[in-house]
């Protein structure tokens, strides 16, 4: 098979982490597959840097900024040692000093100039994978597999000048095609996920769950057979386990599904992430690093109808809600575009939406870190008429029940909103596209765990087959 294999943060740790990534890729390799593999950065590391990045521009403390270059190159010096065998190790460590003094320089520049631009948040940033790919592929070559190690933009991937969530020009796919069949067929690529290039030769970063992004793009682009998500979990759960302990990892999922749930919460793909290998048709499976045998869920086009109607219960509880209501709304035209695009403008991300026909009210859901910020461009926009009242609410949590057969399928909504009745939870607001793949309500927070496993176990998910 031809596999692109993704490893996350918590699977590659630390050095042993590592060392055992280059055991588990080897036994692949042996097994006859064609492997490239894509890195994401020490636990933890990333975060570390853009904090400092952020302390070296507000504070200018070289000195501080020093300290936290030596501590970052003594914990993958440590990573590159228990990792890699002797004879590897200094070729390996010329290629991290060539880094390490980059990144000194580039972080002494952040407290000189006590300004962090975009472009240098990417930058900096992208050190945490750039520093990881040269160790694991010294690592593979350690355990005798042939390996070389790239970056995300030296095997092709062009994107736009979006600093901080970059998109891939259509040019990327066939250009890491290119530069991939030009590599040694016994060789496996060691690639940096999450980061890319520019037309300017600048680095860009994909956003979140960026890694996951480079992976299906890797794969897309080479046509694979399956994309590899190794994480720190058995698959993708029917919902989270720390809410009910019952859950259970799915054995497959269509790509609309995996979408849906990672949307509303469930944190273990990015819908952006899996986007390549959805238009074009590339199997993504999530499986775990730390039990290799397990098969895992895969996430594919289409699958055939199952007992399970709904597939997942998810939850989101950093959420706030807002009610625009108004007499003078009923009626009117263009409210609501007027709605939708003072939040674009300032740039206000809306996850939810319910507007009743009597067109009196109109109810978003919005991430509650914008909740004051809508808010008050709200207020600002219809200052004057139309609207009544303008309230908020962050004491809320959307729940969204999930499957793709339920399209079609009659009283999924009615056993939803009965089970709830029935033990009292109050649905504060309800959504559901017409395509039925989703039915998404808002709850009160305190109400969200257990509104979650009172629809776990309404549909069974427990003894999902």
């Amino acid at each position: 098979m031809k596999l692109v294999m993704k490893f996350g943060g918590t699977s590659i740790g630390n050095g042993k982490k590592i060392r055992q990534v280059a055991e588990l890729v080897k036994e692949y390799k042996e097994k006859g597959n064609d492997i490239i593999v894509v890195t994401s950065a020490l636990e933890g590391v990333t975060d570390a840097i853009l904090h400092a990045a952020h302390e070296a521009s507000g504070e200018g403390n070289k000195i501080k900024a020093n300290e936290f270059i030596s501590n970052i190159t003594a914990q993958h010096k440590k990573a590159l040692y228990d990792a890699v065998e002797n004879d590897l190790v200094d070729d390996t460590i010329a290629k991290l000093d060539v880094l390490f003094t980059d990144f000194k320089n580039d972080l002494n520049g952040i407290c000189s100039l006590g300004e962090l631009t975009l472009r240098s948040t990417d930058k900096l940033s992208s050190y945490g994978e750039r520093l990881v790919a040269p160790i694991l592929s010294a690592s593979l070559r350690s355990v005798g597999i042939e390996s070389e190690s790239f970056t995300g933009g030296e095997i092709g991937i062009l994107t736009d000048d979006n600093y901080g969530s970059a998109y891939p020009f259509e040019s990327t796919y066939k250009a890491v095609k290119d530069h991939i069949s030009k590599l040694s067929e016994t060789s496996i690529p060691v690639i940096s996920g999450y980061i890319g290039v520019n037309k300017s030769g600048a680095i860009t970063t994909l956003g979140r769950g960026g890694s996951d992004f480079t992976a299906s793009i890797i794969g897309a682009s080479i046509k694979a057979d399956e994309i590899w998500l190794w994480k720190e979990v058995h698959g993708i759960m029917t919902t989270d386990p720390k809410l009910v302990p019952e859950a259970r990892p799915l054995s497959i999922i269509s790509y609309i599904e995996a979408m849906e749930m990672s949307f509303f919460g469930a944190k273990v793909l990015h819908p952006k992430a899996i986007e390549p290998a959805i238009r074009h048709d590339i199997p993504v499976r999530v499986k775990n690093t730390f039990d290799p045998d397990y098969p895992g869920t895969l996430v594919v086009k289409e699958q055939e109808t199952g007992e399970n109607v709904v597939k997942a219960v998810t939850v989101i509880d950093n959420v706030a809600l807002i009610n625009i209501s108004g007499a003078g709304m009923v009626g009117t035209i263009g409210v609501a575009a007027r709605v939708f695009n003072t939040l674009a403008d300032a740039k206000v991300n809306i996850v939810m939406i319910s507007q009743g026909s009597s067109e009196a009210n109109l109810s978003i859901v919005v991430d509650e870190s914008q909740q004051i910020t809508a808010v008050e461009v709200l207020k600002k926009e219809f200052i004057n008429g139309v609207v009544g009242e303008i309230e908020s609410d962050a004491h809320i949590a959307v729940v969204a029940v999930v499957g793709a057969d339920m399209a079609g399928i009659p009283g999924v909504a009615g056993n939803v909103f009965r089970a709830l009745g029935d033990n009292n939870i109050n649905v504060i607001m309800i959504s559901q596209g017409s395509s039925q793949h989703n039915i998404s309500f808002v709850v009160k927070k305190e109400a969200a765990t257990k509104t979650v496993q009172i629809l776990h176990k309404e549909f069974s998910l427990d003894i999902l087959k």
